[in-house]
């Protein structure tokens, strides 16, 4: 008998905000394994701000999801069948399976599917602290925002996967970590449980004025690096205090992922300032992987760099976890739990 798997497909494109009728749960049974396949059993499904833009039939650095196939994303979970000589039942792996419970891989595909250790880190971090969000903070921070002792970083949406680990890396470099985030739990969160400096909560500054007052306040020596992942209102504020030869690494821009325009008030202080102004993709730069995840394995097992997750249960629960994680509902980083 065969295996049934259920998968979450994508079968329409988003007018204006993605709602859970864009989504449809599908079961298709599994095939036989070819020479070379390695059949995983998901542990845990990602669900990431990227995805959002990957709905739209739009021109992006990725191409759109196509319509009625397995949503893309980041899996981890467990090696049930193996025909390829590097992977045996039982190994713990991480990939990108998709929303659905299992998936068949090609073992030769390079990056298809790495193995993991789960002896001192769990493995759902692998899709957050040591993995993709966890990578995508270096990368940024380290490569662009050339952190220095003493100097200021400021990261948007600083509870979540990505801005977390930002201010955690930027404070193992001698920085002054200050966040954005949005209710005074998550802002709480970010300065006492992870050791930033300072934490804005951009909800109870609704006026520009009164959020970038907010912010002049928290960087008495201005900023010198800021990793974006939110832009609007956020960006317009972190931008007028932007310190000369400042450095900016454009990582998301969550606020306008509606499709709503995100214009910047004065894009005239990126050359006030001479401001460096980078965006990038951290797939685009895997030369730098094994550096990162050595130093983000590192800090995790010894406790050093902390996170927290947010978790649905089950396949079906995936496009609400979805949608929510897009309106700020989510605390830390959001997975979806298969087993």
């Amino acid at each position: 008998m065969s295996t049934m798997n259920r998968q979450i497909h994508l079968v329409s494109r988003p007018e204006g905000e993605a709602t859970t009728a864009n989504f449809r749960l599908v079961e298709a049974s599994l095939p036989a394994l070819a020479d070379g396949q390695v059949l995983v059993r998901h542990h845990y499904l990602s669900l990431d701000p990227y995805m959002r833009g990957r709905m739209n039939d739009a021109k992006s650095y990725a191409e759109p999801q196509k319509l009625n196939t397995v949503m893309q994303g980041g899996t981890v979970g467990e090696v049930i069948e193996s025909r390829h000589p590097d992977f045996r039942a039982g190994d713990k792996v991480v990939g990108a399976g998709g929303w659905q419970e299992y998936s068949i891989a090609n073992g030769a595909q390079p990056g298809m599917l790495r193995e993991v250790d789960t002896a001192r880190i769990p493995l759902s971090a692998y899709l957050g602290a040591v993995g993709m969000p966890g990578v995508t903070a270096w990368y940024g921070l380290v490569k662009i925002c050339e952190p220095k002792p003493g100097q200021t970083i400021v990261v948007s949406a600083a509870s979540g996967a990505v801005g977390s680990a930002v201010g955690q890396l930027a404070k193992v470099r001698g920085c002054r970590a200050v966040g954005f985030a949005g209710g005074a739990d998550k802002c709480r969160y970010v300065v006492e449980e992870l050791g930033f400096d300072a934490c804005i909560d951009y909800k109870a500054h609704r006026d520009p004025k009164s959020l970038y007052t907010a912010l002049k306040e928290a960087t008495p020596d201005g900023v010198h690096g800021c990793f974006e992942n939110v832009g609007g209102a956020v960006l317009d504020a972190t931008l007028a205090r932007m310190n000369a030869f400042g450095r900016i690494a454009l990582c998301g821009m969550i606020s306008g992922y509606d499709g709503q325009p995100i214009p910047l008030q004065q894009p005239q202080l990126i050359l006030v300032s001479r401001l460096r102004v980078e965006g990038f993709i951290v797939s685009e730069h895997m030369d730098v992987w094994p550096e990162a995840l050595k130093e983000l394995g590192t800090l995790v097992a010894s406790g050093k760099l902390k996170y927290r997750e947010s978790i649905a249960q089950g396949i079906a629960a995936a496009p609400e976890a979805f949608i929510g994680l897009l309106k700020g509902r989510n605390f830390g980083k959001q997975l979806v739990k298969l087993i």
